[in-house]
């Protein structure tokens, strides 16, 4: 079993400048709680920290939109975000926010170490400067003309009609969201992490040291970075929102969102402390404590190359992982809250948990389907129908009617109490059993200890799974009519029942962290304590006494109807006609602007079966020194890993195609491209907008597989 003395469990600080969605939960928050869990059932010694982000433009952007304040609108969205969490079972140990007083103290303290030792560089830039506001303006506070596709509402950081990522100094006409008028370049002074003074070690850290216990896609990223060389990155902002610069000189300065916001882990962790009488530098300062950070992909630069060298520098441990997952999309689109396009915790929890037929059992559901289709390896998608599916297919008809199976029939058969068992007579059916009961606790433990959630989860069902045909093969209820010619034969009963109730209360040990709510329902039908729920009683057969009487069974998972699932897709698509209405007029001049893709001529058959199309997965990209359109890619194609060049460098960052399915040309003629032979060709798809889109298979495909 693991030695770590103590575990320190963190989770994506959530922006506080709106509600969040079910893909975050599946992304970040779900899978830390289900590891937490699991640890606190091993009783070691743990503590979960969380907390709102709230500062950077995001909060006064969304307080301009709502005609408030972005005190206002972090002191109204902070006790939904918390609130949402807890109604779905995510228990933080501490839910902290970094507006706190002890935040800034601790973001100040911390930036004031740095820039005493010498690890920060202060340099002088140019700016945009608004002159009637008397303030310097952030990239979102600017907007102009895309020079890529002439939108003329386009942002200083990227078009939201494209996608094209954008400097200020891109747009055309720029002008000040605050004030209209267009601003001028002004000086200003501000701190610098010379990020690029720690490749080395960071590249040994990373790749040498954990390539075998680090996700490929993070791995991947990370790699895509540091071959593309590092670069120093401002720490501060001129801002008036924010955790202020505590050194002469710095007025009107803030540190900025990506500095202070993972130190909102060591200030919950100290907050946690204070209420607790814990001593909090023990915590980010000894080598035993396990340090693991669980967020999204978009994330991962931050956690796992930018905050260890803040940690390191500041004379903290480093995170031991940092088990990164993809993003949920949703009914074949992904989440947008622009777009109208996404289900919200609130939502979820308005519709269907506070609903009079809802309840636990619902967040149990909810938690069990973002299980199931977690982001763990690659993007995956929410759907209403598999959302019914695995509630009536799994949870209802598997595990909740085996469970049902074994109370009933105890309660017919061996008058509500749990019978003995008779080893004399256990046959191979029996003893397959019990050998599927003590093999799960080892499969389901091992899955988690390696932030394999789904896998996990799988192998409990399928234990659920295995105890309905145990059940099915032993017929208990036949056996049962030839107690009048063969009085011996309750002892089959009995084997058979007793066997099914220890798996009952196994089911619940090992379901608990994933399901919470359904294993303290099945301790109440047991009539047992919680304590019961603790690890190390899994995969034992003598969880419940003999002659000990239970409960009457209750229902576990009600199904879900045609009705229901039917309200919530139809809602998704008239949420998201508002948004297509307003946006209609102007796709339509867009299409009526754009010119015709021409036809080209007719091939015969045999021209296209020459082409050697196959799936693949980008495990690597980085950019190609002079060569402003190539990104050099490694492709994994099953049976080999293939180098290709490919000029999409204008559209894409190297970090956010790592994990991306692709179809690749296979057999095109190797060709040399800035000295790099390429190997092949990715198909993209080009939409009106100039938008380059990936082609790949919408099901799970194998790396390799031939497209015909």
């Amino acid at each position: 079993m693991n030695s770590t003395k103590r575990y320190l469990i963190t989770a994506a600080l959530p922006y506080a400048n709106g509600l969040k969605h079910i893909g975050h939960l599946a992304g970040a928050y779900l899978p830390a709680d289900i590891y937490v869990r699991y640890l606190k059932a091993q009783k070691r010694e743990v503590i979960f920290v969380c907390g709102s982000d709230e500062h950077g433009t995001a909060i006064p952007i969304q307080a301009k939109k709502e005609g408030t304040t972005a005190q206002a609108i972090i002191d109204k969205y902070h006790p939904i975000i918390k609130q949402n969490f807890e109604d779905l079972c995510i228990d933080f140990d501490i839910y902290h926010r970094t507006s706190a007083p002890l935040h800034h103290k601790t973001a100040q303290e911390f930036f004031k170490k740095l820039n005493d030792n010498g690890d920060l560089e202060i340099k002088e830039t140019e700016q945009y400067f608004d002159e009637a506001e008397q303030t310097f303006l952030a990239d979102r506070f600017i907007k102009g003309t895309c020079p890529n596709c002439g939108f003329e509402e386009a942002f200083g950081d990227q078009c939201e009609k494209c996608g094209t990522s954008l400097s200020p100094e891109l747009l055309i006409n720029p002008v000040s969201t605050l004030s209209g008028n267009a601003p001028i370049k002004k000086l200003t002074k501000h701190w610098y992490l010379p990020l690029n003074r720690h490749e080395n070690w960071l590249r040994e850290w990373i790749l040498a040291t954990h390539k075998n216990d680090w996700k490929t896609n993070v791995l991947g990223q990370c790699k895509s970075w540091l071959d593309s060389g590092l670069q120093p990155r401002a720490v501060t902002r001129d801002l008036d929102w924010g955790v202020k610069v505590p050194v002469e000189g710095a007025d009107g300065k803030v540190l900025y969102v990506w500095f202070d916001a993972p130190i909102g882990y060591i200030s919950a962790t100290k907050q946690y402390c204070l209420d607790n009488d814990i001593d909090a530098d023990v915590l980010w300062n000894d080598k035993d404590t396990k340090l693991v950070h669980f967020i999204g992909k978009d994330n991962i630069v931050f956690h796992c190359i930018i905050f260890p060298i803040m940690l390191k520098l500041h004379g903290n441990i480093l995170p031991d992982n940092v088990p990164a997952n993809e993003f949920v999309n949703l009914e074949g689109d992904k989440m947008s809250t622009s777009r109208n396009w996404k289900l919200e915790m609130q939502d979820y929890i308005d519709d269907f948990v506070k609903k009079e037929n809802g309840g636990p059992q619902l967040v149990d559901v909810l938690r069990y389907y973002l299980t199931t289709i977690m982001p763990e390896a690659k993007d995956s998608e929410f759907t209403w129908k598999g959302f019914q599916d695995a509630n009536n297919s799994e949870l209802a008809n598997i595990f909740g009617n085996f469970v049902n199976r074994s109370f009933v029939l105890m309660h017919k058969l061996c008058k509500g109490k749990v019978p003995p068992l008779h080893a004399g007579i256990l046959d191979n059916k029996d003893e397959a059993l019990i050998a599927d009961i003590e093999n799960a606790k080892i499969v389901i433990e091992k899955s988690i200890e390696n932030y394999k959630f789904r896998d996990a989860l799988f192998e409990v069902i399928d234990l659920a799974r295995k105890g309905n045909k145990y059940m099915q093969e032993k017929e208990p209820w036949i056996v049962a009519k030839t107690l009048g010619e063969n009085p011996q034969n309750q002892q089959l009963i009995d084997n058979c029942l007793h066997l099914c109730l220890q798996l009952t209360a196994n089911l619940a040990i090992f379901v608990n962290p994933f399901l919470p709510n359904t294993a303290r329902k099945l301790c109440k039908m047991m009539k047992v304590v919680d304590k019961m729920l603790e690890w190390q009683n899994g995969g034992r057969i003598k969880l419940l006494s003999v002659g000990y009487s239970l409960r009457a069974p209750e229902l576990l998972f009600r199904k879900i109807e045609d009705e229901e699932i039917n309200a919530q897709i139809e809602k998704l698509k008239n949420g998201a006609k508002h948004d297509a209405k307003s946006l209609l007029s102007k796709t339509e001049s867009l299409r009526s602007e754009t010119t015709p893709t021409v036809q080209k001529p007719a091939i015969q058959f045999d021209d296209f079966a020459k082409i050697d199309l196959r799936i693949g997965t980008i495990i690597e990209a980085e950019k190609i020194p002079k060569a402003d359109k190539l990104l050099k890619l490694q492709i994994d194609l099953g049976n080999e890993i293939r180098t290709i060049c490919s000029g999409i460098a204008q559209h894409f960052s190297p970090e956010e195609i790592i994990g991306k399915r692709v179809t690749v040309v296979a057999n095109l003629a190797p060709r040399k491209m800035r000295g790099i032979e390429s190997n092949g060709m990715i198909l993209m798809a080009e939409n009106s907008l100039g938008k380059l889109v990936f082609v790949n298979p919408d099901d799970e495909v194998e790396n390799g597989v031939g497209v015909n």
